[in-house]
């Protein structure tokens, strides 16, 4: 019998081509989004940050000019930075939301790449349709979806208020019950702002009672904190509650 002996360079070889039929599988994986690529730059599980603001009439000239813009992380971290060149013209501040994605899957890869390919610049500005076509994309199917899913609904709820009001009252309730990591707290407020506005519009007063009350429930005037209304957030929402209340005891007397 016969011992076979192989060259250490040999197991040296076989070993590295190992390691690249692994890493070539590893690649094909995250281009094809089913798994996360690992930056040891990026702890946060953040790649782009998107503004974004409702199409919507009292929307102020500062705020509407930055919609849609799509910012590298490192940018944002930026001395200096400053979302909007001057402050927003409203006495209540308009309902603006930056939110955070990971973004795995192809329509959020390419804004990722379009924003790496200039990151002096930083910024990228989509325009309507590539925003919908980001919220519209294949990202429940991606290995992003858990820690992408709060903030691509605020994202669909944001875009869809003109087009399709029942799609963004779905999707704010989403956020107002399910915004809970402190990645999305900031959005809570927000959410419940529009779905308020949304559904008065469609003239559900039931509705909007029940969602000013959940909204007093959870941001109690006894107590402030980190992503609590402001005082002028606190006095929409009562005035609003005074005029349904106000036009129901009017529709009850006749």
């Amino acid at each position: 019998m016969f011992d076979v002996e192989f060259p250490d360079i040999a197991i040296h070889l076989v070993a590295v081509l190992a390691l690249l039929v692994v890493w070539q599988f590893y690649r094909m994986q995250v281009l094809a989004g089913r798994i996360m690529a690992i930056d040891i730059l990026d702890r946060s599980g953040i790649r782009m940050y998107i503004y974004a603001v409702p199409d919507d009439d009292d929307v102020c000239e500062v705020c509407s000019a930055a919609n849609r813009r799509a910012f590298l992380p490192s940018y944002i971290v930026k001395k200096g930075f400053a979302l909007l060149p001057e402050r927003c013209r409203r006495q209540v501040p308009c309902p603006v939301v930056l939110i955070g994605l990971y973004g795995a899957w192809p329509e959020a890869r390419e804004i990722v790449q379009r924003l790496r390919a200039n990151p002096s610049k930083g910024w990228v500005q989509l325009s309507p349709e590539e925003l919908r076509m980001l919220v519209d994309g294949p990202w429940e199917q991606s290995i992003s979806a858990d820690t992408d899913r709060v903030g691509v609904r605020m994202l669909e709820a944001v875009c869809y208020e003109k087009i399709n009001p029942a799609v963004s009252i779905a999707a704010y309730r989403y956020v107002t019950e399910e915004a809970k990591d402190i990645r999305h707290l900031c959005l809570v407020v927000p959410a419940y702002l529009r779905l308020a506005q949304l559904l008065t519009r469609s003239k559900e007063s039931n509705h909007v009672l029940e969602v000013i009350e959940r909204f007093e429930l959870r941001f109690p005037e006894s107590r402030q904190g980190l992503y609590f209304p402001t005082r002028e957030q606190r006095h929409l929402m009562k005035m609003r509650k005074a005029l349904l209340l106000k036009n129901q005891r009017v529709d009850a007397a006749a």
